[in-house]
């Protein structure tokens, strides 16, 4: 469509980069998908080091379940990312915090949300919970 010089009008100047074009996408296309296979297949996966780089971020990538969960406790969703704002900020400027610690502590938090809840927020396993189908999809 960008290719077309008036509104409603066509004429034959601009049918050359259309022969070009469409050839050039399938060409792409093909080095894209070679390029992605090499990728892969020479991939390796280090689970160590996947979950320590996870707990490297002391909580902080389950920022968005916390944040989800007080929206659905009741909570606005302007004061609810304030809180979560503000608790992910404080582990950012201090190693010693992590965010369920200090979510656990904060009292707006345990208001709407029990300790039980707190810990099913900071779990992995909601994540991982379509790995298989993602991998069948990817014929791994």
């Amino acid at each position: 469509l960008e290719n077309i010089a008036l509104w409603h009008e066509r004429d034959i100047s601009h049918s050359s980069v259309e022969r070009v074009i469409f050839p050039d996408s399938f060409l792409l296309v093909d080095f894209m998908l070679s390029e992605m296979t090499a990728i892969v297949s020479n991939m390796r996966v280090y689970s160590k080091q996947m979950m320590a780089n996870i707990h490297k971020t002391r909580g902080l990538v389950f920022s968005q379940r916390l944040l989800v969960s007080l929206i659905e406790k009741g909570m606005a969703r302007f004061d609810a990312y304030s809180i979560v704002q503000k608790l992910a900020m404080k582990v950012w400027e201090n190693e010693a915090n992590d965010l369920l610690t200090l979510a656990s502590k904060d009292p707006q938090i345990k208001k709407r949300l029990t300790p039980r809840e707190l810990k099913n927020i900071f779990d992995l396993k909601p994540y991982l919970k379509y790995i298989n189908a993602i991998y069948k999809k990817a014929l791994v």
